[in-house]
């Protein structure tokens, strides 16, 4: 009798192939809807990603290729399936149930306060009369539970699949960081992090919102594409600081979210400068004009310099966002016209 190939050999197969025209591949654009084992050999269902027979034909070939001959496994069941409620016109995303606009947050690296940026913009649309939820979709390091002071309170459950996000400042909350040690890491593969962003999407009873922010881990992997692939997305926001290092790897960002045909809002150069308390002498520390020049590159704009206070830090550290803790501070203000501008840029028929 033929021996089993193991499960996480299959998923490392399918992980080697590229859906045509991107350099990722199919594992982390969420088309690998199901593996499981039937009869000494796989079924694997793909999520029909193109309405061109001729990309899923050529699709269904690699996969093949890659788990008969290069793997060996002996049989294969490969199903494109297309799920009509749940596939868009072109991409496969569709709008999430009763939420109005869809904005990332992301940043091409960390250290550049972009949960913080994500919070604070979160608060003052809440501050505007807007009804908001934020969901933390940094799985790997979570911090909206220390920044709004969540404590030990979990999101109760709504049923058999469904969670409440916790309410917080005025804004409702979802995040990996509710359901684990303060000190746990999160060890995961990438799909087993798409699965766990998929869920707190679309199994949060997230009610009827104006406005999601996303705070994504920094970077360019699977959760911004699981994101991107998964529903329709109003815009990102890309948060660098003005260093030229974080300016590059912003850039990479914005690319990538162009690339997967996602409006680009604008960028949020965080700790622009700072004023020193005792002189009022402005200094820019991490240098000068790098979220410009990255503007004109891009084709964007700079929506917001938020300017560099301890206060901020201060503040989040002891679990109230600056724009609610302070409203009236210089940093909240410039995260209030953050909030206006973001608003302004919405599509009329959201």
């Amino acid at each position: 009798m033929a021996r089993q190939v193991p499960i996480e050999a299959v998923f490392e197969a399918l992980g080697q192939v590229k859906y045509p025209g991107f350099s990722t591949d199919i594992l982390a654009l969420g088309i690998v809807e199901e593996v499981k084992p039937n009869n000494g050999g796989f079924i694997v269902v793909l999520r029909q990603a193109s309405e061109r027979d001729e990309v899923m034909q050529g699709l269904a070939a690699s996969v093949r290729k890659v788990l008969t001959e290069d793997l060996g496994v002996k049989t294969l069941d490969l199903e494109v399936r297309r799920v009509e409620a749940e596939l868009g016109e072109k991409t496969g995303r569709v709008r999430l149930p009763g939420t109005k606009y869809v904005v990332a947050v992301a940043s091409g690296k960390g250290g550049v306060g972009k949960s913080t940026v994500a919070a604070n913009l979160a608060v003052a649309l809440a501050q505007m009369g807007l009804k908001v939820g934020l969901l933390d979709a940094d799985i790997y390091g979570p911090s909206m539970a220390l920044m709004f002071g969540t404590g030990d309170e979990r999101p109760k459950a709504g049923g058999p699949q469904n969670l409440y996000p916790i309410e917080k400042c005025g804004v409702r909350l979802m995040s990996m960081g509710f359901f684990l040690d303060e000190r746990a890491p999160v060890i995961w593969r990438g799909p087993m992090v798409m699965g766990a962003l998929r869920q707190f999407l679309k199994d949060t009873l997230w009610g009827t919102q104006d406005f999601l922010i996303v705070d994504l881990p920094p970077g360019t992997g699977d959760a911004q594409l699981t994101l991107a692939q998964q529903i329709a997305l109003d815009g990102a926001l890309i948060v660098t600081t003005p260093q030229d290092v974080s300016v590059l790897d912003a850039t990479r960002a914005a690319k990538m979210f162009r690339q997967v045909h996602c409006p680009l809002l604008g960028i949020v150069e965080n700790m622009s400068f700072f004023v020193c308390p005792d002189c009022g002498e402005r200094d820019e520390i991490f240098g000068r004009a790098g979220a410009d020049r990255m503007a004109v590159d891009e084709g964007t704009a700079v929506l917001a310099r938020i300017p560099l206070y301890p206060e901020i830090c201060e503040s989040a550290d002891k679990g109230l966002p600056i724009t609610f803790a302070q409203p009236r501070h210089p940093a909240s203000q410039a995260y209030v016209q953050l909030a206006r501008r973001v608003l302004s840029m919405m599509p009329a028929d959201g």
